[in-house]
């Protein structure tokens, strides 16, 4: 199929600068830092950025790695933005991709950004750090950074927001988990194990039976919640009785309804252990990403753009759910969030063979293809007012 001339000009654009984004994402990959320790992979990032002409604001939304850009046309228009992650996760670094998914929205934002003075409009690319969760310097946030981008205001004048996330398959937006978590910290008091384990209270033990009380309740849970967590510290000597022990908690469902009734039976379970061991809990909260709001117009647009760069779409029914704080971004407007093909179908995230996938050259060709998918998303968003109009209803729809 023939090419017109604004997406001649993003073809041209991507070839002449895809070197240049493939050598960004794997000096990334290299560099791998959790989140809201990105300093590396912001700074290439913003280079890229500002290098082409967008105006680029670090240190947002309370996170000293995030950052905005926007580059503008002197003609009105819609504004695309482009949603950046770039976190590793501990001890096993880019095992979910995250250098292939900041440089591809980079990458499509700047390919979108040459034709904005024929199409008018606005690009913008939100650099949101810490999807894997993190904490933001002492006392911090933790995680669930996209939910503060809405809440400062990022998204007011958005009118859509894009992203491709690497995977085993290439697949269109699925629906997600809303999630929240809990931190439990158990007192006890110490005393030696040996010697006088009467005048101790042993906090693991407290712990240990929190454990194990959340796992008799899940047989009691509703279809599709997931409540899963480790214990993050467990004593520091096995002589001396614990007095401080903690836990680490997840609770994910369809909603944020059902997760936060869920909560308190969690607390109970850690109220009633606490009574029964003579130790005192404290209990954390935090709240987690929503459910994705699906968006069938702005994935319709998004398989014709898939085809035409000669991906083969997986239309399969979704087996397995995730959660990302994307989908507080999908809750303030429409939002795209496909999956694109990096290695073999059977990939999972989190894992050895996905951080490889994430190296390979494979995965690298997929940055170049998503970032000509969402380039060409976004063109057509800028020009066909009935196609941005679909979409518009179809996310009022859903809300």
């Amino acid at each position: 199929m023939s090419l017109n001339p604004l997406q001649l000009t993003l073809e041209n654009t991507l070839e002449q600068n895809s070197a240049k984004f493939i050598s960004v994402a794997k000096a990334i990959f290299q560099n791998p830092e959790t989140g809201n320790n990105e300093y590396f992979a912001s700074e290439q990032l913003t280079q890229l950025l500002t290098a082409q002409g967008f105006a680029v604001t670090r240190n947002v939304a309370g996170h000293e790695t995030a950052f905005y850009a926007v580059k503008s046309s002197d003609k009105p228009g819609p504004t695309i933005a482009f949603l950046a992650e770039y976190d590793a996760l501990i001890g096993i670094g880019h095992a979910c991709g995250h250098n292939l998914i900041g440089t591809t929205s980079v990458a499509a934002a700047i390919t979108l950004s040459q034709v904005l003075d024929q199409t008018g409009g606005r690009v913008v690319v939100l650099g949101t750090p810490a999807e894997e969760g993190g904490l933001a310097g002492p006392g911090g946030p933790k995680g669930n950074v996209k939910k503060r981008f809405v809440e400062a205001g990022y998204l007011k004048d958005v009118d859509v927001a894009l992203m491709v996330h690497p995977a085993g398959k290439t697949r269109l937006t699925e629906s997600t988990l809303a999630n929240n978590h809990l931190y439990f910290h158990f007192y006890g008091k110490p005393s030696h194990a040996a010697s006088a384990p009467h005048e101790g209270i042993n906090a693991l033990d407290a712990l240990v039976l929190l454990y194990n009380g959340i796992s008799v309740m899940r047989q009691q849970l509703p279809d599709g919640v997931r409540v899963h967590g480790i214990i993050t510290n467990g004593g520091q000597a096995p002589n001396v009785i614990p007095e401080y022990a903690s836990a680490h908690y997840y609770i994910r469902a369809d909603s944020r309804e059902v997760v936060e009734s869920l909560e308190p039976r969690l607390r109970a379970i850690a109220e009633g252990v606490a009574l029964a061991t003579g130790a005192r809990v404290e209990i954390d909260h935090q709240i987690g990403p929503r459910d994705f709001k699906l968006n069938a117009a702005l994935d319709a647009l998004l398989l014709e753009e898939f085809t035409a760069a000669g991906e083969t779409v997986d239309l399969s029914p979704q087996k397995n759910k995730v959660s990302t704080d994307a989908g507080d971004i999908s809750h303030a407007v429409p939002t795209a969030h496909p999956w694109l093909k990096i290695g073999p179908d059977d990939l999972i995230f989190h894992t050895v063979p996905f951080r490889e996938a994430a190296n390979s050259e494979r995965g690298y060709q997929a940055l170049l293809i998503g970032a000509r998918v969402l380039a060409r998303t976004g063109l057509r968003l800028l020009t066909d007012a009935d196609a941005l109009n679909h979409v518009k209803a179809d996310f009022a729809r859903q809300l």
